[in-house]
C-alpha cells in the first residue's frame, strides 16, 4: 500500500489551466474584459489562445497587457478657444515652424489664447485585435529568446520593459516585423554581441537617421503612429522616444522613456530614451534645469495621482495618467518639501501642487495629499523657483508665495523685504538655455532700442505690472520696485516666452 503523503499525480499543464470557456481570470484582468464591453470576445481570444497552447508565459504575458490596459488608448488632440470651442488647424499644412507660428499667432489673435487638448479616445480595451495583441507577443518572445544580449533578462524586467506595444497616446500599428527586419543583423555589428548598451547605441544612433527631429511638430501635438513616422520621417521628441521604444522593444533592449512635463528654466517640455540595468534603473543627462523626471509605464502604478484620484476627476495635464512613475531620484539630488498652503482650501479639494513657471504660465509639475492645510511634495528637484497652488476647474489657484529651493535643499519663500524698494536696470529678458530636442544653445534674448517692455512682480497670487518702459541705448529703468521678489521681464505683444529671476548682489538670477 503507497503510504498517501507519498503519493503525487503529475497533470499535463493544459488540464492545470482553467478550461477554456468557464475560465476564471485574476481581478484585473476580469475588470478589463468588463471594460471592454462587445470587444471582451478579441481580448478572450488572446487568453483562451495561450491556454490551449499551455504555455504558461505566454498566457501571463496576456494577462499582464489585459491586467494593465485601462488607461491605454489613441488621443487625437485639437486646438481649442477658452470657450471650449475648436479651431481648425494642422501645423502640417505648413512646411517649417516659422510659418506654422504665424499661422497660429493670426488665429491667437482672432480667438484669443488656443491650446490643445484631446478630441477624442480610443480606448485599446474597446478596439484591440487579438490578432494584434498575438503578434505583439509571439514576436516579442522571439526576440527574447534569439537575442544574445537578452540572455539573463529575467521574465519580470521582460514583461514591464519589452512586452508592451505602445509609446504614448498614438494609434496601433503593428511595428514588431518591421523592427525585427531591420536589425536582424544587429549581432554581427557589435564586437561583444553579449552587450545590450552596444546593441541600444547602434539602435539610437539608427533611429535618429530614420526619424530626425523637427520644430515643426511642436505645434502637431496628436502622436504620431509607427506608420505616420515611418513615412513622414520627421517628428517631435516625443515621437522620436516612441519609435526607440519600438526599435528596442521589437529587439528585447530593455527601454524605457523618460519625460519631464515642464522644465524649470525655459519654456518646453522633453521626453527621451532610456537603457535600463538589471535593476531596472537608468538616466541620461540632463541638459536643463527638471523640478520631476517621470518614467512611462505600461503597468497601471496604484499610487498614481490618477488612480487616487478617482475616475472623473479634473487632473492636470501630464499628472492625469495611471501609467507614470517618478524617477527623479535617478537623475538629481532631490528633496522631500513640505509646505503650508495659504488662503481658504477649495470645497472638496484633496490635493496639492506645486508649479514650475513655463511659456508663461504656472504649471503643475508634481502633487501633494493635503494634510491639513499642509501637503508634501517628494523628491523634488532642486534650484528652482516654484508655486504651491490648488486646481480648480482646471485651472491653477495660487496657495502661497512663489517658493525658492536651493541647491542645498532649503526653501525660501519670496515673500518680499517689507517696504524696501529697489531700481533695477535691465538689459536681458531671457538668459543662453541649451535645447535638448535640436541639440543647440539658444540665443540670449536682449533688450532692443524702440521696442517696449513691461516690468511685472509677483503680488498676491497674481502679476502686478510695475509699468512700461521704451529701451533706448541705455537699459531700460524701473524704479520703486519691491524687494525680495519674483520678477518678469516681458515684451510688448510677446509670446510671453521671457524668463522669471530674482534680484541678488544687485543682478538678475535666472529661474
Amino acid at each position: 500500500m503507497f503510504s498517501r503523503c507519498l503519493l503525487r499525480i503529475v497533470l499535463p499543464l493544459s488540464l492545470m489551466l482553467p478550461a477554456a470557456g468557464c475560465a476564471t481570470w485574476p481581478a484585473d484582468v476580469e475588470m478589463a474584459l468588463d471594460q471592454a464591453g462587445d470587444n471582451r470576445v478579441e481580448l478572450e481570444k488572446v487568453l483562451k489562445h495561450y491556454q490551449q497552447q499551455g504555455n504558461e508565459q505566454k498566457l501571463e504575458a496576456a494577462r499582464f497587457l489585459i491586467g494593465n490596459m485601462d488607461g491605454h488608448g489613441y488621443i487625437l488632440t485639437a486646438f481649442y478657444d477658452k470657450d471650449g470651442n475648436e479651431i481648425e488647424f494642422d501645423a502640417l499644412d505648413y512646411p517649417n515652424f516659422k510659418e506654422a507660428q504665424a499661422a497660429l499667432d493670426v488665429l491667437e489673435k482672432k480667438h484669443g489664447e488656443l491650446d490643445y487638448d484631446s478630441k477624442r479616445f480610443d480606448a485599446d480595451l474597446e478596439v484591440i485585435t487579438a490578432e494584434y495583441l498575438i503578434e505583439n507577443i509571439d514576436l516579442a518572445f522571439q526576440a527574447w529568446r534569439e537575442n544574445p544580449w537578452a540572455k539573463d533578462l529575467t521574465f519580470e524586467a521582460f514583461r514591464e520593459y519589452i512586452l508592451g506595444y505602445r509609446g504614448d497616446n498614438e494609434p496601433i500599428n503593428s511595428f514588431r516585423p518591421t523592427c525585427l527586419a531591420r536589425y536582424a543583423d544587429l549581432p554581427e555589428k557589435m564586437n561583444d554581441p553579449t552587450d545590450v548598451y552596444e546593441a541600444a547605441e547602434l539602435v539610437r544612433k539608427d533611429v535618429h537617421r530614420w526619424v530626425p527631429f523637427n520644430e515643426l511638430y511642436y505645434l502637431h501635438p496628436t502622436d504620431q503612429s509607427f506608420e505616420e513616422m515611418n513615412r513622414r520621417r520627421n517628428g517631435r521628441c516625443g515621437d522620436i522616444s516612441n519609435m526607440m521604444m519600438y526599435a528596442m522593444r521589437s529587439n528585447a533592449i530593455p527601454a524605457v522613456v523618460d519625460f519631464t512635463p515642464w522644465w524649470a528654466d525655459r519654456d518646453n517640455n522633453h521626453a527621451w530614451e532610456v537603457i535600463l540595468d538589471a535593476q531596472g534603473r537608468g538616466k541620461a543627462r540632463l541638459l536643463s534645469r527638471a523640478a520631476k523626471v517621470y518614467r512611462k509605464t505600461f503597468a497601471i502604478q496604484r499610487d498614481s495621482l490618477a488612480c487616487r484620484a478617482g475616475k472623473g476627476a479634473k487632473l492636470p495635464r501630464y499628472l492625469n495618467s495611471k501609467n507614470y512613475k517618478d524617477a527623479t531620484d535617478q537623475y538629481i539630488e532631490t528633496t522631500d518639501v513640505t509646505i503650508r498652503l495659504e488662503g481658504e482650501k477649495p470645497a472638496g479639494t484633496r490635493f496639492a501642487y506645486v508649479c514650475v513657471f513655463n511659456a508663461g504660465k504656472w504649471r503643475p509639475i508634481h502633487w501633494g495629499e493635503l494634510d491639513g492645510d499642509r501637503a508634501t511634495f517628494t523628491k523634488m528637484g532642486r534650484h528652482i523657483a516654484c508655486l504651491p497652488a490648488y486646481y480648480v476647474d482646471e485651472q491653477v489657484v495660487p496657495a502661497g508665495p512663489p517658493l525658492i529651493l536651493t541647491r542645498d535643499g532649503n526653501v525660501r519663500a519670496l515673500t518680499g523685504d517689507g517696504d524696501n524698494t529697489l531700481t533695477i536696470e535691465l538689459t536681458v529678458i531671457k538668459p543662453e538655455v541649451p535645447d535638448a530636442d535640436m541639440q543647440i544653445t539658444k540665443p540670449m534674448f536682449v533688450v532692443e532700442p524702440g521696442k517696449t517692455y513691461e516690468l511685472f512682480v509677483w503680488g498676491d497670487g497674481e502679476w502686478d505690472s510695475l509699468g512700461k518702459q521704451v529701451a533706448g541705448d541705455e537699459p531700460v529703468s524701473f524704479d520703486s520696485v519691491p524687494a525680495g521678489r519674483l520678477y518678469w521681464l516681458v515684451e510688448e505683444d510677446s509670446r510671453r516666452l521671457e524668463r522669471i529671476f530674482t534680484i541678488e548682489a544687485g543682478k538678475q538670477h535666472w529661474w
